[in-house]
């Protein structure tokens, strides 16, 4: 029988809790596969302008791809969410983060923009264009504060620092060299593989995280439920 308090030993509240976080793990790897194939799809499929165009034409209002794209952005978001829910004890600054990132996305997808997405200083935009590109940008952001804030949180565990510090140092300059793009350059080519680079690197980084948050103290319940030998002091008693 297991003795609350006894060194080596797990409570039950938590191992209740390890579960909950590796099956909030699960579902997020599972939400980051199914919202990176259909927002993929909806890329891929559309009428869009390929590499010279932003990702999130794809969910332009009348696209025959639309709804495709939000929900895949809906199940991204959620992925997010989900990953800052399977994140340990301990860990400060990522939770927050990432619930950040997941709203933003989840507001860059149901506020959709004009045909071709325009954002100043290049393009007159309306109202939506810029909250859509806020929201984008803000989700981005935070995703990658993420990866930086997990980097050097020891309560994260290693293997989720490993993943965290190669992905932070490759989203850093990608963001700041797509950010200068969009200023100096606007739309084009330069700009959308960038941004495709970007989020690819973000779903990968998510994927791989939300999977070793699955995995991590696997064994917890079989060391609380396996019996311990007896010191040899209580023996000799």
């Amino acid at each position: 029988m297991v003795e609350p308090g006894r060194p080596g030993t797990t409570t039950a509240p938590r191992i209740r809790a390890d579960v909950a976080r590796r099956v909030a793990g699960s579902a997020a790897a599972g939400c980051a596969v199914a919202g990176a194939a259909a927002v993929t799809v909806a890329v891929v499929a559309g009428p869009g302008p390929g590499f010279t165009g932003y990702v999130s034409e794809a969910g332009i209002a009348g696209s025959a791809h639309a709804l495709t794209y939000r929900i895949g952005i809906l199940a991204l978001a959620a992925a997010l969410l989900l990953i800052g829910a399977a994140l340990p004890p301990g860990v400060w600054a990522a939770p927050a983060l990432l619930a950040t990132g997941a709203v933003s996305t989840a507001v860059s997808g149901a506020v959709t923009c004009s045909a071709g997405c325009p954002l100043p200083p290049f393009e007159r935009a309306t109202v939506a264009d810029l909250v859509h590109g806020g929201a984008s940008i803000a989700a981005t952001a935070a995703v990658v504060f993420a990866m930086v804030a997990l980097a050097v949180s020891g309560p994260a565990g290693p293997a989720v620092r490993r993943l965290a510090g190669p992905a932070a140092a490759l989203a850093l300059p990608l963001c700041a060299a797509v950010g200068l793009a969009m200023l100096v350059l606007g739309r084009g080519t330069f700009v959308g593989v960038l941004e495709r680079l970007i989020l690819a690197l973000a779903v990968l980084w998510g994927l791989a995280t939300a999977t070793a948050l699955a995995l991590a103290e696997s064994s917890t319940a079989v060391r609380s439920l396996t019996p311990t030998a007896p010191s040899d002091k209580r023996k000799s008693a």
